[in-house]
């Protein structure tokens, strides 16, 4: 398929009657065949790419949800009552309770029909966006809602046992994406700190959900000027492409960890388009000339300006304020960077 695409490429570039007027031009149209070349291929992992995260979050991963959801629905359904924590009362004496309470309701269950046990008050609790419950089967279910902007997305489940009270933890199953560390952090917190797992879990799940909608959010708002948008599955890497008409603008972010709703590391550059080379031709803050091994000669490259305030709005605000942000002002950061040079008479 590659190959393909580099000799389509070449025949659009051989069918230029000017094609081998000079070296430079030659050595110009082999530039502009790697280029088009790698931006080809390029786009043909991003519809790779996006083809497989569809095939490998559907499906299974659909049954499973909708299995869990009607397990959870059940239990609430016959819960005595549901209970909301607020602060410290959320703590880890609470969780040894729920635990307790769940190996009792399964030994109980376990015991002959005519046993003289009471069965157990069936709680629900919820503290902040979790909703847990005690499950059958000694199990604990967390159900994590999510949001944005005030208006709620996807619920997430995990699913937690042991095998006796004194025994450790683990994560039966979830609906959790496969890309989210889930076994990382049962490793590094579950044995150790089950309740600050289960809140990592819920940061985690909330944190994701909030970067993938400013992502959409924006291509559903200013999708007619952006163009190669790129972002990793849990969209802590974020590229894309601004269109103007007097610059390119490349924008580049990176978030610390995948709790982080603003990113921390952040490249906004601005590269003048060839109507603006031509204005800035002679300066040496816009061009760059470099000697060509073969062939000799020079060529210009424009070099980018650092957009610092568009850096700035994207530190502090979410993508799509920091975009509408980005826009607003960037005829004017454009014109004080590439100033039009002033016709001589």
């Amino acid at each position: 398929m590659e190959s393909d695409i580099e000799e389509s490429i070449k025949k659009k570039v051989r069918r230029n009657p000017h094609a081998g007027e000079s070296s430079r031009k030659s050595g110009q149209q082999d530039e502009d065949i790697r280029l088009e070349t790698t931006r080809a291929r390029f786009s043909n992992v991003l519809k790779r790419h996006s083809e497989l995260t569809e095939r490998l979050s559907r499906d299974s991963d659909k049954m499973i949800f909708e299995r869990l959801q009607k397990e959870f629905e059940a239990a609430r359904a016959s819960q005595n009552q549901e209970i909301y924590l607020d602060g410290e009362q959320w703590n880890d004496g609470l969780l040894a309770t729920i635990r307790e309470r769940v190996h009792m309701e399964a030994e109980r269950k376990a015991m002959p029909e005519d046993a003289d046990m009471l069965p157990l008050e069936k709680i629900t609790y919820k503290v902040g966006n979790k909703v847990i419950c005690c499950l059958e089967g000694a199990r604990i279910g967390i159900q994590y809602e999510t949001s944005f902007a005030g208006e709620p997305c996807e619920l997430y489940h995990c699913v937690l046992e042991s095998k006796s009270f004194l025994e450790k933890m683990t994560v039966l199953e979830h609906t959790i994406p496969f890309f989210l560390p889930v076994r990382e952090s049962e490793n590094d917190l579950l044995s150790s700190n089950a309740m600050k797992f289960i809140d990592y879990i819920g940061e985690l799940l909330q944190a994701y959900v909030d970067r993938r909608e400013q992502v959409r959010l924006i291509k559903e708002l200013y999708g007619n000027q952006i163009r190669e948008l790129y972002h990793s599955l849990p969209f802590h890497m974020i590229e894309f492409v601004l269109d103007d008409s007097d610059c390119t603008v490349t924008v580049s972010l990176r978030y610390a960890d995948l709790i982080s709703v603003l990113p921390t590391k952040i490249s906004v550059l601005a590269w003048p388009m060839p109507q603006m080379k031509k204005n800035t031709a002679n300066s040496s803050s816009s061009t760059l000339s470099i000697k060509k091994e073969n062939g000799g000669g020079t060529v210009s490259h424009p070099i980018p300006a650092r957009l610092s305030y568009a850096e700035d709005a994207l530190r502090t605000m979410s993508l799509p304020e920091a975009y509408a942000e980005i826009v607003l002002n960037l005829p004017q950061a454009i014109q004080q960077m590439f100033p039009p040079k002033p016709q001589s008479s």
